[in-house]
């Protein structure tokens, strides 16, 4: 957070690599996020500008990859999540994630969004301003990560921790010590048998390509200087670990080129999968 209330730069930088997908990139579309441009509020064209002048730099096509790829991976297992019958998704770390808004999800699945509450106001305001109206579907947990407890604020907005849920966990550990995620994992996989996890971490340097390497080389200095260092990097055997450790049956690790058909991988644009972050799903068996 900073001084303003305002999300982080890097939830922002996710929500204009959202956008700039749909403005900058060729088809076949990977993830279409309708309402990103318009959560990115008066600042939408200057942060997709950004991708509209130099959308062929490492850095800004990497930032797209990662975002559209983890976006549209666990929102295709989500659905397969509410075929089968759970109707419970709880976004940890929601940021300016849109899918409570575009989704129509209202029949189907209550949405919790879990955040701090300053970026929940700002996001509101947004929504507000954009003319979005909150479904009566999702329902804002406001949650100092530091101080508060996860599950007592869930169950005291309704989330009932007897029955399976979806939780997806996206652009986050890699901010956090190992200690810090065991203890958000120790929670989730106290949920309800059945529950599934998705989450995504960043690889470690011996797991990363030439162009994973160079995107964290050119990334984390400014991240770091910025407030938000990253701490923690993870690939299978390590992410696997600490889910194992908490009650979580690994169910597969999916890297960037994998989160979807092959085939959307053949383009004549500048988006490439690199070996730069590994998506996680587990699934809980306490």
């Amino acid at each position: 957070m900073n001084s303003n209330g305002e999300p982080s730069q890097t939830a922002l930088m996710a929500a204009a690599a959202r956008a700039a997908h749909l403005i900058v990139d060729d088809e076949p579309r990977i993830f279409a996020d309708t309402l990103a441009y318009e959560l990115l509020g008066d600042r939408a064209e200057e942060l997709v500008g950004y991708h509209r002048a130099h959308g062929t730099h490492l850095v800004l096509a990497g930032a797209r990859a990662a975002a559209v790829t983890r976006s549209r991976y666990t929102e295709d297992r989500l659905a397969e999540a509410i075929h089968g019958g759970v109707d419970q998704y709880v976004i940890l770390g929601a940021g300016l994630d849109s899918y409570a808004y575009r989704a129509e999800p209202a029949a189907q699945v209550r949405v919790f969004e879990v955040d701090h509450p300053a970026t929940q106001r700002w996001k509101r305001r947004l929504l507000e301003d954009a003319g979005v109206a909150a479904p009566g579907a999702v329902t804002f947990v406001p949650l100092d990560f530091e101080t508060d407890s996860l599950l007592d604020s869930l169950v005291l907005h309704r989330f009932d921790p007897s029955r399976p849920a979806f939780v997806s966990w996206l652009g986050v550990t890699m901010y956090l010590s190992h200690a810090a995620i065991g203890q958000t994992l120790a929670v989730i996989g106290g949920f309800a048998p059945g529950t599934e996890l998705v989450a995504d971490s960043m690889l470690p340097e011996n797991l990363r390509d030439e162009a994973g390497q160079a995107y964290v080389e050119a990334v984390t200095p400014v991240s770091a200087d910025g407030g938000e260092p990253w701490l923690t990097f993870l690939g299978p055997e390590g992410m696997s670990a600490l889910l194992e450790k908490h009650g979580f049956a690994v169910i597969e690790h999916v890297h960037q080129r994998d989160t979807v058909d092959t085939a959307l991988w053949d383009r004549s644009d500048a988006l490439r999968p690199y070996e730069l972050s590994l998506l996680t799903r587990a699934r809980a068996q306490r």
